[in-house]
């Protein structure tokens, strides 16, 4: 009688594995890829991270705003504080990503549409699973979404405080209007909290905070002097 080798045995269970795995990924690909389509037209109900939270603070406050009803100061502040050539990549902007390698990676080199992906989709923390979930999606995104989109999600998922969350609940929180009244003042000062929200103030701001956000209004008024506001402002 002759016997079946185990590893002929082995193949066609590992031909089933292999190809579950296959559907598997791609179904993930494909719910991946229809939930980023959907955010392109339908505002983000909440986030991973306004969930954590929520459930640590017991409640954040957000107020979803159009791009019509934000102040383009604001618009202009935010991209030259975090990302200064948004107009201008797909994605990733490989001059900031190699600029952060070479200081040993003691700045972040990510742009507003990596943060985006990261904050509506993800998780926050370093992770190489969450870097390479990221990588993989803001292109897409990019594929997907206008850049006036992505943008406005932004400013709209963003932490600027504690618990506080877009630019609505930001104005009304730091200043006691809404963001289409802000002026270029207090949208850089808004601006100047990003990244460190809870350990920088826009309505008591310090020496530091008050440099920064001048530098940032000169950035804005920068980007909109040679154009490179072109794919979100009107």
């Amino acid at each position: 009688m002759t016997r079946t080798p185990r590893k002929a045995k082995r193949r066609p269970l590992l031909r089933f594995l292999l190809r579950w795995l296959f559907r598997g990924a791609l179904l993930v690909a494909v719910l991946a890829t229809a939930w980023i389509a959907l955010y392109a037209v339908v505002a983000p109900p909440t986030t991973p991270y306004m969930l954590s939270e929520r459930a640590r603070l017991g409640e954040v406050v957000q107020v979803w705003r159009p791009m019509e009803e934000i102040s383009p100061h604001l618009a202009r502040a935010v991209v030259a504080a975090e990302d200064a050539n948004f107009c201008l990549h797909a994605g990733f902007d490989m001059d900031a990503i190699r600029a952060a390698i070479a200081e040993g990676m003691s700045r972040g080199g990510s742009t507003i549409s990596q943060q985006v992906v990261k904050n509506a989709f993800l998780w926050q923390g370093r992770s190489w699973a969450r870097k390479a979930l990221e990588g993989v999606m803001t292109p897409v995104m990019e594929l997907i979404w206008t850049k006036r989109r992505v943008l406005e999600v932004y400013l709209n998922i963003v932490e600027f405080d504690e618990g506080i969350f877009g630019a609505e609940a930001a104005a009304q929180h730091y200043f006691g209007i809404s963001a289409a009244d802000l002026n270029p003042t207090q949208a850089a000062r808004l601006a100047a909290v990003l990244p460190n929200p809870r350990e920088r103030s826009a309505s008591s701001p310090t020496a530091a905070l008050r440099e920064r956000a001048a530098r940032i209004a000169d950035g804005a008024a920068t980007i909109r002097a040679d154009g490179r506001d072109a794919c979100f402002a009107r």
